[in-house]
């Protein structure tokens, strides 16, 4: 749906891209939420455990700047996370303050069992684009995530998070 602004053309066509973007984020998420919601987990509490799987044990601060998260929302996704067995926390012993995050064995077997159908369920959402439109909008999201900075203009944040996703 267009928007309904009287701006200029400029502004009315970036409205329409992110109302777009939006309503396609929020559709795609809402059809994948339910199969977590099935297995008894929220998107939230699914992507600590998928990061845990595939990164390995983090502090709690890591894993929230990770998933975009804030203090107070990754506390309580963990609280619920350690209330239900799949996670532990492990205070460091040489830093106090740190608290590592740890899948259980309960937890992992879950996130094992979940992830591969969940990532099937991606694939048959992304599977409405051809592999170059796929690419196109990894790259254009990616693009638009970093708000226009160059690769020089880059955060140590956003060093560290590139050169894990390339692990």
């Amino acid at each position: 749906m267009p928007t309904h602004f009287e701006g200029s053309a400029e502004t009315k066509r970036a409205l329409s891209a992110f109302i777009n973007l939006a309503r396609a984020t929020n559709s795609v998420q809402a059809r994948l939420t339910v199969q977590l919601e099935g297995e008894g987990l929220t998107v939230g509490q699914f992507g600590v455990m998928e990061a845990l799987l595939h990164l390995g044990p983090m502090s709690q601060c890591t894993l929230g700047e990770k998933l975009l998260r804030s203090g107070g929302n990754i506390t309580l996704v963990i609280d619920n996370l350690e209330k239900h067995g799949l996670v532990r926390r492990e205070r460091q012993t040489e830093d106090r303050r740190t608290i590592v995050i740890h899948l259980t064995p309960k937890g992992l077997r879950l996130i094992k069992r979940v992830f591969p159908e969940h990532a099937k369920m991606i694939l048959k959402e992304m599977s409405q684009l051809g592999p170059n439109e796929q690419e196109d909008l990894r790259r254009l999201c990616r693009k638009l995530g970093r708000g226009g900075k160059s690769g020089s203009e880059k955060t140590k944040r956003e060093k560290r998070h590139d050169s894990s996703e390339s692990q």
